[in-house]
């Protein structure tokens, strides 16, 4: 199997976030390795809302694997983008103002047709 052609799309949901630190670790190498060469978008939803408020992710770590600031920081480096749906904002209470910086709060809409687009999505 080789690398994905310079052309593809990646869209990555993460729901999991510290109630599952392993599998919220594994979306977010899913996305940074796709956002290698790739476009890639990660798709937040759920539990994985809260990663991204401001200062939440210090010190997150599944054992034996990467911190996930770390992931996230090499992520948006690569110029992979984070949606973060607006429906789970507004449960657990959060604004735009809540979250990191790069963070856009996009929906399902935005997610559908980045991959009528052409993207793959990665789960």
């Amino acid at each position: 199997m080789t690398m994905s052609d310079a052309n593809d799309k990646f869209l990555v949901h993460c729901q999991e976030g510290e109630n599952n630190l392993e599998r919220a670790t594994i979306s977010l190498i899913l996305a940074t390795t796709a956002s290698k060469t790739c476009e890639a978008a990660l798709f937040v939803t759920a539990d994985a809302t809260e990663l991204f408020v401001k200062g939440r992710l210090a010190g997150l770590q599944a054992p034996g694997h990467e911190p996930l600031e770390d992931l996230v920081n090499q992520y948006q480096a690569n110029g992979g983008q984070i949606w973060i749906c607006p429906v789970c904002v507004k449960v657990k209470g959060l604004s735009a103002d809540d979250f990191i910086d790069g963070v856009e709060i996009a929906g399902a809409p935005r997610a559908m047709a980045f991959l009528s687009s052409g993207g793959h999505m990665l789960a």
